[in-house]
This record gives structure tokens, sequence and C-alpha cells, in this order.
């Protein structure tokens, strides 16, 4: 009987053992990727094309570094303006590894990378907080006064092999125990131009209602003017209509404002004493008054 060339455990440790020999030797670099060759702590190369390439296996070690632009965050730090205020500022670093050796020698990696950044920018910005006025660095002479930064930063970057791309205030407060005092300023501040804005309104309304008044009394007294003229022009016809009636037939005339004056007088029930020559009774009594 023929003994197996190789048993089924031999095989299977073989195949693992060229998985591994495999692993070691061949590796890939991707598009958004650069890679360093290191041979018993020794630089031996630099991949920068992407594609499948190849190192001696247990002997050289691959270190893959981001070809990608970086950003690091800084957490708030309080700086001093030149006006002795205290201000909390955010800061962000946008930056990329230009040289992949540099780089490995000086900072290893990106934690490292990030520690330096963050220490460059720091004392790059407190600088430039400290020449300036909290209202400068808040406003228009802000991006100005960060592209000094960036320039600076950028300058001292590069002896780590790190190319700094920008460099940004993210955010920029008031301390805490500053807030307060600050915020009740503009709290006043806010109300003073309120009572202003309502004092210049009640004095508007009170121009607008006195004018208004004063149109009204005018409008008011022509009416009434014009009302009495317009009266006394009726009085005058109605007096002028008198006359002529009573110049035709001033007899008619009386019998006819003395039935008036009956009609207002004299009621259903009324009693009135009167002599028996008295004029007003002497359409009632005389019969040939009318004629």
């Amino acid at each position: 009987m023929k003994r197996k060339l190789f048993s089924p455990i031999t095989l299977v440790t073989l195949l693992a053992a060229l998985l591994v020999l495999a692993n070691q030797t061949v590796f890939t670099v991707g598009q958004w990727e650069q890679a360093l060759i290191i041979q018993l702590g020794q630089f031996r190369r630099t991949i920068d094309e992407p594609g499948l390439h190849w190192k001696i296996p247990f002997v050289q070690q691959l270190h893959k570094i981001e070809r990608r632009i970086l950003s690091s965050d800084s957490e708030s730090s309080e700086y001093l303006t030149l006006d002795r205020k205290r201000v909390l500022v955010n800061h962000v670093t946008r930056w990329r590894i230009s040289d992949p050796l540099q780089f490995y020698i000086s900072v290893r990696d990106e934690v490292g990378a990030r520690a330096r950044l963050d220490d460059l920018v720091f004392s790059e910005l407190r600088q430039e907080i400290a020449s300036r006025d909290f209202g400068d660095i808040i406003a228009e002479q802000r991006e100005p006064a960060m592209e000094r930064v960036a320039g600076r930063t950028a300058e001292k970057a590069k002896q780590f092999g790190i190319h700094v791309v920008d460099v940004r205030i993210k955010r920029a407060d008031l301390p805490s125990e500053v807030q307060a005092s600050v915020f009740a300023r503009m709290v006043a501040e806010r109300e003073r131009i309120a009572k202003r804005y309502r004092s210049e309104g009640a004095e508007e309304s009170a121009k607008i209602t006195a004018e208004t008044d004063k149109e009204k009394t005018i409008i008011l007294a022509k009416a009434y003017e014009e009302s009495q003229r317009r009266r006394g022009e009726g009085d005058a016809l109605a007096t002028r209509v008198y006359g002529e009636a009573t110049g035709k037939d001033p007899e008619f005339y009386g019998f006819i404002r003395s039935l008036e004056a009956y009609e207002k007088f004299l009621g259903d029930k009324s009693t009135i004493l009167l002599s028996p020559d008295s004029r007003l009774l002497r359409h009632l009594t005389d019969s040939n008054a009318g004629k």
C-alpha cells in the first residue's frame, strides 16, 4: 500500500505558510495612499504609485501614509487680546503629508503630526490674537489674521514633511464667567434702544394726533360756518316768501298763522281764559273776519 505524499495537516500548514509569505511579500497601495519601505530600521524606498507592489518578507516593513488632505480640530483654548479681553478660540487646521520620509522620521504618524501642528498653531494664534483687539478678531480683521497664522504655520511645518493648506477659527467665544456680564450689557443696550424707539414713536403719535385734531377742528368750523350761512340764506328766503305772501293777501296770511297757532296750543281738553275782544280768537268769534 502506497503512503500519501502529504497528509491533510501538512497541506493546511503549507497553505497557511504560503498565505503568510504572500501577505508579507505582496501588498497594494491605493490612490489615496503612499508607502514607505523600511528595512531593519533603515529607509529603502518610497512608493507613491497606486497598484500592486512587493517587499522582502519579514525583513522589510511597510508603512502606509495618507495622501489626502487631513483636518485637525482642536479643543477650545483661552487667549488674551490686545485690549486685555479673554477669548476662547477653537481652530481647525487642514493639512496633508508632502514628504513621507521626513514625516515618518519627525512625527511617525498622524497622532504625532496633529500634536505638533496644534502646538504650532497655538503659538502663532496666541501671537496674532495678542496683537489685535477683541472686535478685530471676531469682525473684519479675522480673515487676514488667519491667513498670516496659516502662512507662518506652513513655513514651520515643512520640517515635519507637512504642507499646511489652511487654518481657520471655527468658533470664538468669551469665557463663561464673562458671558453673563456681556449679555447683561447687551440686554441693557437693547432696552435703551427699545425705550428710545418707543419714545420716538410716542412723540410721532402725539404729532399725528395733534395734526388730526387740528384738521378736525378746522373741518368742523368750516362745516358750522357753511351750515350757518345756508341757514341764514334759508331764513332770508323764508322771510322773503312770507313777506311776498303777506303782501298779496294779508288777511289770508293772518288766518293761516292763527290756525297754526290754534293747532299748537289748543288740545282736546285745553281750557283757556281770554277776554272777548282778544285778537287771538277773532277768527273763531267774528264770522266776518275772513271776508
